[in-house]
């Protein structure tokens, strides 16, 4: 029902420039004043969630690790410094690893129950499906960004807009020239849609703030296709639209059909929604402390900056002292039995 919900609503915006452009003679709306405000919302959430997520206090190590801290004996256990990173330079490597190849999913496991001859036995194996799903739509997608600067900047630079769509369409299928990006996009959110659909587990954790995003993403690059190999758009006129948004000259020329205006209206509303969705984990994973701190609680002390200096450490020699009779009332086992006695019976 999430899902149903998410397409529906992403029909409507859909229909909105539809019905706008031709039917109430809005081109310049939606040429111009909805992208300008879509942008400004982008860049100001972007930054007000980044400077908050990095004003946010830190004051213990707390990394995710996988793999064997550095110990007393290295050559008997052998750390393992990417899973278990204890210096700035192996976490560096390791964020690295993370940001653009995506490692901790690459190392994702699958686990079933199986019928053993006398008790249920628990498998794991290695599960690189979501890993290869993943990697595939997000380097599509942030190629496509980068194409897509031809229609803001004069002259096209050949670095790195002209080398990438010569790698890019370097099968040379059909006229226009097929991307390899445009179908590693589409084909990576199917997968991750139909991962939300299909698996019960994942299926009941879904809500619309997951379906939506993956519907309104593909009904962009779905528009995006329609305009370049079915439509075939005046794109001299859609470039003298773009460079003046970038030179605030704004004009909205007339040959510009009504699929542009769509795809431009999806694009505004998936570049507003993203500073407010889980979309924002592309920053988030740069300033996440499971990630990007180094695992030396054992080897340094971190002291709480949010401790009072004018509160002691109460050592547990002390709280035994202190609540030692209640503590040996209680059952509870004493490091010095003397302190369970009480006082007056010390005393006598």
């Amino acid at each position: 029902m999430n899902a149903l919900y998410s397409l529906l609503f992403v029909f409507l915006l859909v229909l909105i420039p539809l019905f706008g452009v031709d039917a109430a003679h809005m081109r310049t709306f939606f040429g111009v004043c909805i992208p300008t405000t879509a942008f400004i919302i982008f860049i100001i959430g972007f930054v007000y969630k980044v400077v908050t997520w990095g004003r946010s206090a830190v004051p213990f190590r707390i990394p995710t690790t996988g793999g064997q801290f550095q110990s007393f004996d290295p050559e008997l256990f052998k750390q393992n410094k990417l899973d278990c990173p204890q210096t700035g330079a192996q976490t560096f490597f390791r964020m690295v690893l993370e940001v653009f190849a995506f490692r901790s999913l690459f190392r994702n496991t699958q686990v079933s129950l199986h019928q053993g001859k006398d008790h249920p036995v628990v498998a794991y194996k290695s599960s690189k499906w979501l890993w290869l799903f993943a990697i595939t739509f997000h380097y599509s997608f942030f190629i496509i960004a980068l194409r897509h600067l031809r229609l803001f900047l004069e002259p096209i630079p050949f670095l790195p807009v002209g080398a990438i769509e010569f790698v890019d369409g370097i099968l040379q299928i059909g006229a226009p020239v097929m991307y390899l990006s445009d179908a590693g996009l589409v084909a990576g959110v199917l997968l991750l849609l139909g991962r939300r659909l299909v698996l019960p587990r994942i299926n009941y954790i879904s809500y619309v703030s997951d379906y939506f995003p993956l519907l309104l993403i593909l009904s962009v690059a779905l528009s995006g296709i329609y305009m370049r190999y079915y439509a075939k758009v005046d794109i001299i006129a859609i470039k003298e639209l773009t460079m003046g948004l970038v030179t605030f000259h704004y004009v909205v020329p007339e040959s510009i059909s009504a699929s542009f205006f769509v795809h431009v209206f999806l694009v505004s509303t998936l570049m507003a929604y993203f500073p407010f969705s889980k979309l924002m984990h592309m920053p988030g994973v740069f300033l996440s402390p499971t990630r990007n701190l180094p695992n030396d609680s054992r080897a340094k002390h971190h002291v709480n900056p949010w401790n009072d200096p004018n509160i002691k450490a109460h050592a547990y020699a002390d709280y035994e002292k202190e609540f030692g009779v209640p503590m040996a009332e209680a059952g509870l086992p004493l490091d010095n039995p003397e302190n369970g006695v009480p006082k007056d019976e010390a005393e006598a």
